[in-house]
């Protein structure tokens, strides 16, 4: 669990510097082509051949098309529509859609993992804003199209690695970040405005942290952290983003919150993960 801890804490940063620094001010599918090819840049050295097959190099492209190129997509668009907290607080659903999309994979019901993922949600909603804006119907289905997209790429990813026992991840996961690209580069050429590109050295550094770290170092330590941990961990993981997220975004950002029902949410959340471990060491007794 670790590696997801450490990816929480790398990304609580992205939402604020997104949406501060970014949104409104750089081309979105500039952004996301910028972050996906420097994370390209970093596994791409890696990638040794002799450990794929083409079944394998087509199915983890295919998986980084959806869980990083069309869910940038959508958040990034978000941005344009609504505040950060109200991005983090719409990405709530994210841990149900990653237990039912793995118990419909394995065509069974789990319901520890649905009631993990329910509480976890439960804590997330607790924490609640004000003022939402006129794009409050807009911006909460382009952030849950980018929802499915990101727990769809992590079960899917999990399954795979599940099925490819003993192979090392990081000489594999250009191929990852390749079908990124790919996606990325095609939607930059369609939709990208280059009258938009980063004016400042602000900006283009920002571009640079998150395509490098946020992204290139992020997603490798999420993605294996996910192969790790069980689904109902996985999807509480994932909400434990919003707290973190909202509290860098005060703390650095001095934007308004609701410190009280930050809390309770966080504690909400924490008692998820708890009840996920205390439920599963029950039903191996």
């Amino acid at each position: 669990m670790i590696y997801l801890l450490f990816t929480t804490l790398l990304w609580a940063f992205s939402f604020s510097l997104i949406g501060v620094y970014l949104a409104g001010e750089v081309d979105p599918w500039f952004s996301v082509w910028t972050r996906i090819s420097l994370a390209c840049a970093i596994f791409i050295p890696f990638l040794r051949l002799r450990t794929l097959n083409i079944k394998l190099s087509i199915s983890l492209m295919l998986i980084g098309a959806i869980q990083l190129g069309a869910m940038y997509g959508f958040y990034y668009h978000s941005f344009l529509y609504l505040s950060v907290p109200e991005v983090l607080l719409f990405t709530v659903m994210t841990p149900l859609y990653v237990t039912l999309l793995n118990d419909l994979i394995e065509r069974r019901f789990n319901p520890t993992f649905f009631l993990s993922a329910s509480l976890a949600i439960l804590g997330a909603v607790a924490i609640r804003f004000d003022g939402i804006n006129q794009g409050f119907i807009t911006g909460f289905f382009i952030v849950q199209a980018a929802n499915l997209c990101f727990a769809s790429g992590q079960v899917g990813y999990k399954k795979l690695i599940e099925t490819h026992s003993g192979i090392n991840q990081h000489q594999i996961f250009g191929c990852f970040f390749i079908g990124a690209f790919l996606v990325a580069s095609v939607c930059l050429w369609l939709f990208g405005n280059f009258e938009k590109l980063p004016s400042t050295s602000t900006q283009w550094g920002i571009l640079i942290y998150l395509g490098l770290i946020a992204s290139g170092l992020g997603y490798f330590a999420w993605n294996k952290g996910a192969t790790l941990v069980n689904v109902g961990i996985l999807a509480v993981m994932n909400n434990l983003l919003i707290p973190a997220g909202i509290i860098v975004n005060v703390l650095i950002w001095n934007r308004d919150a609701d410190i009280g029902r930050l809390a309770i949410g966080g504690l909400i959340i924490s008692l998820a993960l708890w009840v996920n471990q205390y439920l599963l060491k029950s039903a191996k007794k």
